[in-house]
């Protein structure tokens, strides 16, 4: 079976070199054209994905090689390109960075897999000559990595570009796509995690409108597009089965401004087993809807700390329902909510109470990456001795404990978890951790918590 979809890759000789800018001007100019535009980001990265999928219009999924096997990155790829006339991916880090000196989990090696023309961006600051130095360098690192083009950004002036052209053309024979030169205001604002979410931001729509005047102006279009067309067909094994189909339950998932990082394949996953999704708001709600369990994702709920703390109500009903053995399962943010008490900006902000722990802030991180985790305790979800592979990028650590109600599930094998040596903190059915697992690559958590969900439902007899 063959399998054909025009896509094109954007990604960089390390990280901050436009890739974003770039991928959500392009994503949002080729709506503008009236394409179907399906955005994809390498790697862990909730908030980038955040604004590719307000830019096409449409969700953006994720593609890792550290999470997923290669032949879940071909099935997710098809799947939600079938309906697409043009598919953009945003790299991650350095074209060739990975985990090890093969570069095994790089953007690169995802370029070979799937076949994608990729455009390199080149921060061209006080460097002329030595740009082809650094493209022929990718070029010849690994012939087979499908590298079409070059964006040229940071451009001084006009003979900046001129002289850098030449030397491109000359020593590399690759066109040149694009040329930015030094712009104000064409970052998106940022904060201690990166950029900030376009749910957060009050001017999204106006950032994204200037990215897309930038690629209108300064990139190809048409000859990007060209690239894009001219992908090679992907041959396409035959595509696992993720999931089982389940018996019907309701599952709440708490998604607002203070809880927005989900990846858009763990909600159609949990949805495609049979589950109906409950999406609610834990700044608005006063109390828990009629639910089987409860997803509580990532997000900043230090930024909200003073309305998630007022919403008495919500907390009040989420802890009850636990203790009756609501089953929950919560990463990151949601950890932090389900904690006594969090602390920010000096100020201490009373959380749901379920877990024994309170919760700081610092300004550096305390724990970014990827993470292996492997289960060494009883808990709800996953069966002992089960390696799971995720990530984790959290400022965030427990600075108290009051006492010892619940336990550890998983020690870490690679990261830092809650306390470099352990993560995932279990109590009754829930069951929270600073690891983000991903459903393509875990599909055991989809299975086991529609399960703990119609144990649930069946002991309340509905």
């Amino acid at each position: 079976m063959v399998y054909s979809c025009p896509r094109i890759l954007i990604t960089g000789i390390g990280g901050d070199a436009g890739k974003t800018v770039v991928s959500v001007g392009l994503s949002k100019a080729w709506k503008e054209r009236s394409k179907t535009v399906v955005t994809f980001k390498k790697g862990p990265d909730y908030i980038d994905m955040g604004w590719l999928a307000l830019a096409a219009g449409r969700p953006c999924y994720n593609l890792d090689l550290f999470f997923m096997e290669r032949k879940q990155i071909l099935y997710s790829f098809v799947l939600n390109t079938q309906k697409a006339d043009i598919a953009v991916i945003e790299g991650n880090r350095g074209f060739y960075d990975g985990l090890d000196v093969d570069g095994s989990v790089s953007t690169a090696e995802l370029s070979k897999l799937l076949h994608i023309p990729s455009i390199l961006i080149i921060d061209c600051t006080k460097v002329t000559r030595t740009v082809a130095a650094l493209v022929l360098g990718c070029q010849r690192l690994d012939s087979q990595a499908p590298i079409k083009g070059v964006i040229l950004n940071q451009l001084a002036h006009s003979r900046h570009e001129n002289i850098i052209s030449a030397c491109i053309s000359q020593y590399c024979n690759l066109p040149i796509v694009g040329a930015i030169p030094k712009l104000s205001n064409v970052t998106f604002p940022g904060r201690h995690l990166g950029l900030v979410p376009p749910q957060e931001h009050p001017m999204a729509g106006e950032a994204i409108n200037t990215a897309a005047k930038i690629t209108k102006k300064y990139i190809d279009l048409d000859k990007l597009l060209q690239l894009a067309n001219e992908a090679e067909a992907l041959a396409i094994p035959k595509l696992p089965q993720l999931m089982k189909k389940t018996p019907f339950v309701k599952i709440g998932v708490i998604r607002d401004s203070a809880f927005q990082f989900y990846y858009p394949e763990n909600l159609e996953a949990l949805r495609k087993a049979g589950t109906e999704l409950i999406e609610f708001s834990a700044l608005k709600e006063q109390k828990l809807p009629p639910i089987d369990a409860l997803y509580i994702g990532g997000g900043f709920p230090e930024t909200h700390a003073e309305y998630l703390a007022k919403n008495v109500g919500l907390r009040r009903s989420i802890k009850e329902a636990a203790e009756k053995g609501l089953p929950i399962y919560a990463e990151c943010g949601g950890l932090i909510y389900l904690g006594k008490k969090l602390i920010w900006q000096d100020k201490e902000y009373p959380m749901v109470g379920l877990l024994p722990i309170s919760i700081g802030v610092k300004k550096r991180p305390q724990g970014h990456g990827y993470t292996i985790m492997e289960v060494d305790s009883p808990n709800p979800y996953f069966p002992l001795g089960q390696i799971l592979r995720g990530h984790e990028f959290h400022y965030s650590y427990v600075s108290k404990w009051t006492d010892d109600s619940a336990h550890f599930a998983f020690k870490v094998k690679r990261g830092y978890g809650i306390d470099g040596k352990r993560d995932g903190l279990c109590y009754k059915n829930v069951l929270a951790t600073y690891t983000h697992l991903h459903a393509l690559g875990t599909k055991e958590w989809i299975n086991a918590l529609i399960g703990q969900a119609s144990k649930y439902r069946k002991s309340l007899n509905r």
